[in-house]
């Protein structure tokens, strides 16, 4: 038994390192029956879910860069709405989580618009991801992948670990900032905000970057914290690596008390989330980011699910932050749900590792290979999470990423909003970066100034 068990682990380990980039005959299949970053390009059988014919290719008319982004389907009306009602009639095209939420609150409801394949991202992206998809292998038992750069690294998935490198190193722009806010209501609807502001290198998708110069490196971070008052002035810096088993996220912060900068703690796994009340962990931010290492990933397969997309009146500077947050979750009357295909994959936390969720379902956008919704299990195996990623297409910049992401705790009936922007300013595309400015020296001239 014990050598089937060693045997069979040994198989495992040589199929992730092998695992081979696809045929050039099927790589031809992107931008033909396969969108250019690897989605079906059809719709479905029904019709319910149309072809892919672009994304948004052109902004509403009278958007100015800078604006927050007008919504261009606010004619569209809905086409049902699910409630704790009616959840039989829906059950089989919802998340787990979903169904969670409409079983624990009796006001819960999603309300399901028609289905906008939006998600689009610059030529130059497409390119790269069809030279990835017959060069990029996973390597270092999937801790990290190599052969692949810029473009999405496996455009025809074969096993979860591709899919979730995919949503790591997915488009998201070059370079980018935005001001932000965080709050995790209390039961009976308080809070308190807590404003960043954000700046993002996204080394991978810089034009024309070698191997040799990402250096390990995936994204350059820089989080400062504006308020609350007796938080503001804290400055972190991350350097997300590519392979985080090889090399740990590297990580300073800058505190204002002292005037100094320190090499931070180890932010990654399940350590707790900045100013996040103990409501979400570090690798949830941008729904899961870090090393895949002390899980198991299992790719389930691709459904037609129900979930949040488009999600233009979240994001509308028409909309206050009070208007959004509201006792036990969100205000639904504000978030837009369509039936679109994801990308399930399942992650079982493995025999020995430590991780405050044992089991987590993800499901995966196949139009822009972002996490759309997570599912998060305890250690009794009750759901005791649940995450959404309410997304738009910037259309300014070709960028299909979250407005804001909610994390629901079922247990503590509270929830976590990151990402709020609607009292904000816009996020900004055109911000010029390198990787010198993003290096420990640099934060101590930010924190001094």
């Amino acid at each position: 038994m014990k050598k089937n068990h060693l045997l069979a682990s040994l198989f495992t380990l040589i199929a992730l390192n092998v695992q081979a980039a696809v045929k050039p005959s099927e790589a031809a299949r992107l931008g033909a029956d396969l969108t250019p970053l690897g989605a079906e390009t059809a719709g479905n059988a029904d019709g319910t879910i149309p072809a892919w014919n672009g994304g948004i290719l052109t902004p509403p008319a009278g958007y100015k860069v800078g604006d927050h982004h007008p919504d261009p389907f606010a004619a569209d009306k809905p086409l049902y709405t699910v409630t704790p009602s009616n959840l039989g009639q829906y059950e089989s095209k919802l998340t787990a989580g979903s169904v969670s939420l409409l079983k624990a609150y009796a006001d819960y409801k999603l309300i399901v618009y028609p289905t906008r394949r939006s998600a689009n991202a610059p030529q130059r992206i497409y390119d790269a991801t069809k030279a990835n998809a017959t060069t990029g292998t996973l390597a270092n038992n999937g801790n990290s992948f190599e052969n692949a750069l810029t473009g999405i690294p496996f455009p025809l998935p074969a096993s979860g670990l591709e899919v979730m490198w995919n949503h790591l190193a997915r488009y998201r722009g070059v370079s980018a900032s935005r001001h932000i806010a965080q709050a995790a209501p209390t039961r009976s609807g308080s809070y308190t905000l807590v404003q960043f502001e954000d700046e993002f290198l996204f080394n991978y998708a810089r034009p024309d970057v070698t191997a040799a110069q990402l250096e390990n490196i995936l994204v350059y971070y820089k989080q400062a914290v504006t308020a609350p008052a007796r938080q503001a002035g804290t400055i972190l810096l991350a350097h997300e690596t590519l392979d985080q088993v090889k090399e740990k996220r590297s990580a300073w912060v800058y505190n204002t008390g002292q005037r100094r900068v320190r090499r931070a703690p180890d932010v990654a796994y399940d350590n707790p989330g900045t100013a996040a009340d103990g409501m979400r962990t570090s690798d949830q931010f941008d729904m899961y980011n870090g090393a895949p290492d002390r899980y198991d990933w299992k790719l389930v397969g691709k459904r037609e699910m129900i979930v949040p997309y488009n999600s233009y009146k979240l994001h509308s500077d028409s909309v206050k932050y009070a208007d959004i947050l509201k006792p036990l979750h969100l205000n639904q009357d504000l978030a837009r749900y369509e039936l679109h295909r994801v990308w399930i994959v399942e992650a079982t936390l493995k025999p020995g590792a430590s991780h405050i969720y044992k089991r987590r379902t993800f499901y995966v956008d196949e139009d822009s290979w972002q996490i759309l919704a997570v599912d998060q299990y305890d250690s009794r195996d009750q759901m005791w999470r649940v995450s959404e990623a309410h997304c738009v297409n910037y259309y300014d910049a070709q960028v299909f990423w979250s407005t804001l992401e909610a994390h629901t705790d079922l247990i503590a009936g509270r929830y976590l909003v990151v990402g709020l922007d609607n009292e904000n300013a816009m996020y900004d595309f055109s911000l010029k970066r390198t990787p010198a400015d993003y290096t420990a020296d640099a934060l101590r001239r930010d924190g001094i100034r």
